[in-house]
């Protein structure tokens, strides 16, 4: 039998609190008696208690997802077995991507992608997805951003003919099934600022595989972005660039970029397993 979903204060318990244990031990029985499952590495309570966590422990929900995580990995090698921070430095030490230091207002993570410091020339669409999944997991290990999830600022400045023959039906599929159902992180909001017209057909081709949910949560600012971003984010946690005071784009994507390189070895360990 499936327990009922945690209330709203046992979601805020510790991974060590005894009231979590049952949530944990069902989905661990859960877990072992799939067999699709029966090849991973670590059922381990920590590792369970981020799906418990992004489904909100009901864990008949927690399972599907653990199920659909496991099944995109296995079926998406090429973007899921190199979770190698360095053999991404170039396109990083670009300031394409950043996790900025200060959450916003309801505990959720910050995720900024300036699609415009990417050149297709250089570095596949695969290349760039796998940027994004080793960030997932490394805050996706987070107790507060399991609890409160993230929100994504894609800055498409500069977006071009060459970016959108890079994005496939194939490969719109698996990005779509990360925001919504393989993935343990809940996506609580998508912004997109300084979005071209000619951004509209990759964007279409991506929203039939999305759920209603996600779709209500995609927020497009256009170039003018920078007072309809305030009414979502405070100005303390922006970069100055998207009309905040916090510190600039190029020092918080530096920091982050140092923080995936620390993470060499444990990602490569996720990649693995």
């Amino acid at each position: 039998l499936w327990l009922k979903a945690a209330s709203s204060s046992q979601i805020e318990l510790p991974d060590d609190s005894e009231q979590l244990r049952p949530y944990v031990s069902r989905l661990r029985r859960g877990a072992l008696r799939a067999g699709e499952l029966s090849a991973v590495g670590s059922l381990s309570s920590g590792f369970l208690l981020r799906f418990l966590r992004a489904r909100d422990f009901n864990t008949e929900l927690s399972l599907k997802l653990l199920l659909n995580y496991q099944r995109w990995r296995r079926e998406s090698p090429e973007i899921s077995s190199c979770l190698s921070p360095s053999s991404v430095l170039g396109l990083l030490n670009t300031s394409y991507h950043a996790v900025l230091p200060q959450r916003d207002c309801t505990g959720s993570r910050v995720l900024i992608y300036r699609i415009g410091q990417w050149n297709p020339k250089d570095w596949s669409a695969f290349q760039v997805f796998r940027v994004s999944l080793m960030t997932s997991e490394i805050i996706s290990r987070e107790n507060e951003t399991q609890r409160q999830g993230v929100k994504a600022i894609f800055d498409l400045a500069g977006w071009s003919l060459s970016h959108a023959l890079q994005i496939n039906p194939s490969l719109a599929r698996k990005i779509s099934s990360v925001l919504s159902d393989s993935f343990p992180l809940k996506v609580r909001g998508i912004h997109l600022v300084n979005e071209p017209m000619f951004f509209r057909p990759v964007f279409a081709m991506l929203r039939p595989f999305l759920p209603d949910k996600i779709k209500q949560r995609i927020h497009m600012h256009g170039s003018d972005f920078q007072d309809s971003l305030s009414g979502f984010f405070s100005s303390h946690v922006l970069p100055p660039e998207y009309g905040g005071h916090g510190p600039g784009i190029t020092q918080v994507c530096q920091g982050w970029t140092n923080h995936l390189l620390q993470s060499e070895n444990l990602l490569q360990q996720i990649a693995s397993r």
